[in-house]
């Protein structure tokens, strides 16, 4: 979950403007489309060249979900919530219902220090620092041991790079008295925590994840593991919270892999449950949405809906054949019915269930006692007739955290565009001119956005009179990611004007190098207000460590 150099900030979604929008159109505020370019295959390498041809095949591939679904209940949401430039998610609603109900919640996300940071950094930046401006527990974590392992970064030279990230972290508002910063070789909590989810992973996970084989390094297959201690760090910090990483697209296999891993430390795992047997997910939907059309019907729905009854209305149930999930319950209708069939006249009745996944025997003991109401126990699980699934889960979190375990919550994640570089194509940190570095001279930021790609016509008549293409320039994509700020109404302006032909490349890239020069100036002035406080703060940034390092 660490940003890495320009070149694996990858492909830039184009940016978009007032328009109908559609699933594959812009936006209609001057913000970025929610998918671009010519078809690609989709390819997330947190250590390569991240691949994104379009960012809806991430909802389609890899079940990362829309932003939209969420954005509603999200208050006071960050500009780039606004504009799309934030466009995917994994269970942030947990997120969202937290800040909204005044909860505990955390934020957090990493930096592998192997160059300067620069405008793409700057997005992870300001996620985590409006999420503690939310009422969120912020983490700014510094993956040194990714840099070495991964990278061969030397020691000397991930020191060098870590205080000019952190200089600019706090620089742009991260509050170090309220949120924690460090270092992943200096966190011991984090490494412990690493060794026990270790016990949980295997290598041919890390190969279909990762591509991992014989020739990897085996401090890089660690590092992985300290990364998915980071992420769940959060949670060893008070009490399990809803956490949030925001990240880049090819950060995602680290928050898969980690969200597997809090599944597996576990001590009990919680499900609902309607008879004797077992069912997976996408079974579980179909009998409960043949219970739920059955019980108005009967008598008393505790006794008198049976097995039997509900695979004679599932027989004739279609799912729509709509998206994904149909089809998946469509390819689950055959074992339903057969598990329906097989229980015959016994009653069909919600319960939930507790498994015993990693409890200790005082544990198990510890939550039969604890489940309230009417219960049946089993050699391996607990049938609970009178929780809810809400009540069970925190009721089976509560004995865990009790008696050792972790009680982990599986961390959500918010996923942004990649960032376009100025000549056009991807940032490259090969190519100084492809972006911007936020320790860059600002009157070289000016002249690096002056000569910047754009979406213009050949000439001004022509710009005029078809408008310019603002959904394929560099330029506009630096309003709406960065240099606009808060200002939304300034993005729609330099849209409308730029696809309308009012407005001509010369004057756009002129307003916007200004505005580079002066970001640049003052995030450079609070840099340097900010030396005397992370001289302050317990980090150490003159590592005595040694070792050559690995290589990807």
């Amino acid at each position: 979950m660490d940003e890495d150099t320009p070149e694996e900030t990858g492909p830039s979604a184009p940016a978009g403007g007032p328009r109908e929008e559609t699933a594959g159109s812009p936006r209609t505020d001057g913000g970025t489309e929610r998918a671009d370019g010519p078809a690609e295959e989709v390819a997330l390498d947190p250590w390569g060249s991240a691949s994104v041809g379009d960012y809806a095949d991430l909802f389609e591939e890899f079940g990362i979900e829309a932003f939209d679904d969420v954005a509603d209940d999200v208050v006071d949401p960050h500009y780039l919530m606004r504009r799309g430039v934030i466009f995917g998610h994994r269970e942030y609603d947990a997120v969202a219902e937290a800040m909204a109900n005044d909860e505990p919640f955390a934020a957090l996300s990493g930096f592998m220090p192997t160059g300067d940071p620069h405008i793409g950094h700057k997005l992870v930046f300001d996620e985590i620092i409006w999420h503690q401006q939310q009422g969120g527990d912020a983490f700014g974590l510094i993956a040194d041991l990714e840099a070495h392992s991964a990278r061969g970064m030397s020691w000397d030279e991930i020191d060098e790079h870590a205080r000019n990230y952190l200089l600019s972290l706090l620089a742009l508002g991260f509050d170090a008295e309220e949120g924690e910063i460090y270092r992943q070789s200096d966190n011991r909590e984090v490494q412990d925590l690493g060794f026990e989810l270790g016990s949980k992973a295997n290598f041919s996970e890390f190969e279909a994840i990762y591509g991992f084989d014989g020739e990897t390094n085996i401090s890089h297959m660690q590092s992985v593991v300290t990364q998915t201690a980071d992420i769940l760090y959060p949670q060893l910090v008070d009490e399990p919270k809803p956490t949030v990483i925001p990240v880049g697209p090819d950060q995602d296999p680290h928050v898969r892999l980690t969200r597997d891993l809090a599944t597996r430390v576990r001590y009990f795992k919680v499900t609902e449950a309607f008879a004797s047997f077992e069912l997976d997910d996408d079974e579980r939907q179909l009998v409960r949405a043949a219970y739920d059309a059955l019980a108005p019907d009967v008598e008393d729905p505790e006794t008198d809906v049976r097995c039997e009854d509900a695979a004679a209305w599932l027989a004739d149930y279609e799912p729509p054949e709509s998206d994904r999930e149909s089809v998946d319950l469509a390819a689950a209708k055959p074992t339903a019915l057969d598990k329906l069939r097989a229980g015959g006249k016994e009653p069909l009745r919600p319960r939930v269930r507790f498994f015993d996944r990693n409890a200790t025997d005082e544990a198990f003991e510890a939550l039969i006692e604890a489940v309230d109401g009417e219960k049946r126990v089993f050699e391996g699980h607990v049938d609970a007739f009178d929780l809810t699934r809400d009540e069970a889960e925190s009721l089976a979190r509560e004995v865990e955290i009790d008696h050792g375990g972790f009680g982990f919550r599986q961390p959500s994640s918010i996923y942004h565009r990649f960032m376009t570089g100025l000549t056009g194509g991807k940032m490259s940190s090969s190519i100084p001119a492809s972006h911007i570095s936020l320790l860059d001279d600002p009157e070289d930021g000016y002249d690096k956005v002056k000569a910047a790609t754009t979406g213009g016509r050949d000439t001004a008549e022509e710009q005029r009179e078809l408008g310019g293409e603002a959904d394929e320039c560099p330029v506009y994509e630096l309003y709406a990611y960065l240099l606009a700020g808060d200002d939304d109404e300034l993005t729609k302006t330099v849209y409308s004007e730029c696809v309308n032909g009012e407005r001509l490349c010369g004057g756009c890239k002129e307003q916007a190098a200004e505005l580079m020069r002066e970001f640049l100036e003052d995030h450079q002035e609070k840099r340097a207000e900010a030396e005397e406080l992370l001289d302050d703060l317990d980090i150490d940034l003159d590592s005595d460590r040694r070792g050559t390092g690995g290589e990807h």
